[in-house]
């Protein structure tokens, strides 16, 4: 099947049809970077960085651009707070979100660039603008003329009379209509500024997006990406006076991602429950967040709460436990191109055998489906459940299975690759799972071990009452003691 995306403008799945055979063009609108990223931000850069594994996966050649906003009220207002230059603060959170985006493993876009690197570009296409009759001086300021783009709100399906009979004109009377926006900006003193033929100022921020998506994309891109929060009205915007400006569709195809609230309410600092990327990793392993933020369909909301969250990180876990029996069992070899036969495999493994060569169509069938990563995890979970199956009821481990098996890791890497996780060595994964697990229930491995010690010693001098009771003090810290003939070991509850 072809692939399909969800395209806002069209309102329904359409199959992805790049306009160059092979390649594809893709903008995601980026961060002003005023202050630490939060949640929202992690899941519309974790989305499109799925999006983007996928189209290189299927063959496409994707230049992804995806910017910086590095002159804005926002930065401006902090740096006059904080006494220092405003690209001190624009550097300081870029490098910031650099390693927001590094720890949650989002690949490095082809093209990030900067809207102070773009002036030029900007005015070019304000003057066009201008020049066209969309757009208008007043005073310093430039304005589009929204009333002069007969597609006004065409992403957004609103209606301009509304807008216009529930704006507030007091608001900017220079403006010919409530709903016109700044193309550029007067300069204020002491702000950061740039010659222009309208004096000393700075781009507006709709228009920062279209000069980089042009210069770097061309005036039609196939992919323009970001959150739902964007559509009114930075996209609505970009698409007027971008194709305004050239008199060309402007994007073929508008993605956008689903909100994140917070134990079911919408994130907001005012409501106290608006965290930071830099936050929730500090409670979290950073692969297992992300995970979590591919368990539902991008274009869904997502309720972010430490129930969930943990509950997706106990799925990883599972899958990294079946990774690690698998290369425990296999010594990490691959299970080539050797052929197996279902009449030489017991029943579960038959099963796996299955699943594991249906594995791939299915996971392409559901990433063709819109991206869909929630059914892409229900085939990992519904093919790791036949791996401890077949484990299960195998006994002595085959060289079959071991083939079987070294084809089913292979599978979950494949996928693994696309979505951005199984990025760790299982045992390394599940010993610094172990340690947080340790860290949150407030005991040591070393405490642990010293105590099963001390159990085995007031065992051998047959003070079993103190055995029962160390036994006990670790089951209330939900730490269980397996005995057996080897000795005794351990394992958390």
């Amino acid at each position: 099947m072809p692939l399909r995306v969800y395209n806002t403008l069209a309102g329904k799945k359409e199959e992805f049809v790049p306009q160059v055979p092979g390649k594809v063009s893709m903008y995601v609108c980026g961060v002003t970077v005023y202050d630490h990223c939060h949640i929202g931000h992690a899941r519309a850069n974790v989305v499109f960085d799925v999006i983007y594994r996928y189209l290189r996966h299927s063959g496409y050649e994707v230049t992804y651009v995806r910017n910086y906003t590095d002159v804005d009220d926002k930065i401006i207002n902090r740096a006059n707070r904080e006494g220092v230059d405003f690209r001190e603060i624009t550097e300081r959170f870029i490098a910031e979100f650099d390693r927001d985006m590094a720890q949650l493993g989002v690949a490095v876009p082809t093209c990030q660039p900067r809207a102070t690197e773009h002036i030029d570009d900007i005015i070019r296409i304000v003057q066009t603008l201008v020049d066209k009759g969309f757009a208008y001086p007043a005073g310093g300021d430039v304005y589009f003329n929204v009333e002069t783009y007969q597609d006004y709100l065409k992403l957004s399906k609103r209606n301009l009379d509304d807008m216009k009979a529930g704006a507030r004109i007091e608001v900017d009377e220079r403006k010919s209509h409530p709903m016109d926006f700044v193309l550029w900006k007067e300069a204020k003193p002491g702000e950061p500024s740039w010659d222009s033929p309208w004096g000393k100022g700075r781009p507006g921020w709709h228009i920062e997006c279209s000069a980089m998506s042009m210069r770097f994309l061309g005036e039609t891109i196939d992919i323009h990406g970001g959150g739902k929060d964007l559509v009114f009205p930075h996209h609505e915007n970009e698409i007027a006076q971008s194709e305004a400006a050239t008199g060309r569709p402007f994007v073929k195809y508008w993605l956008h991602n689903g909100f994140v609230n917070i134990n079911s309410e919408k994130m907001s600092k005012s409501l106290g429950n608006f965290f930071t990327i830099k936050e929730v990793l500090e409670r979290y392993d950073a692969e297992a967040l992300r995970f979590f933020l591919v368990t539902a369909h991008y274009r869904s909301p997502l309720d972010f709460s430490d129930q969930n969250v943990k509950e997706a990180e106990a799925g990883l876990d599972r899958i990294y436990s079946a990774l690690a029996r698998i290369d425990e069992i296999t010594g990490g070899a691959s299970g080539g191109q050797v052929a197996l036969k279902a009449a030489n495999l017991k029943e579960a493994e038959q099963e796996l055998l299955e699943k594991v060569e249906n594995f791939s169509g299915r996971f392409r069938e559901a990433m063709d489906d819109d991206f869909n990563t929630a059914q892409v995890l229900g085939h990992i979970f519904d093919l790791v459940r036949s791996i401890n199956r077949a484990l299960a009821e195998s006994g002595k481990i085959s060289a079959d299975l071991k083939t079987l098996l070294a084809k089913a890791r292979n599978v979950l890497d494949e996928a693994g690759e696309v979505l951005g996780i199984f990025r760790t060595r299982p045992e390394v994964y599940l010993e610094n799972a172990r340690e947080r697990k340790l860290e949150e229930l407030g005991i040591s491995r070393e405490e642990i071990e010293g105590l099963i010690e001390e159990r085995t010693a007031a065992r051998k001098s047959r003070d079993f009452a103190r055995g029962d009771e160390i036994r006990d003090e670790l089951l209330a810290k939900n730490i269980v003691l397996l005995d057996s003939a080897a000795g005794t070991v351990w394992r958390i509850k």
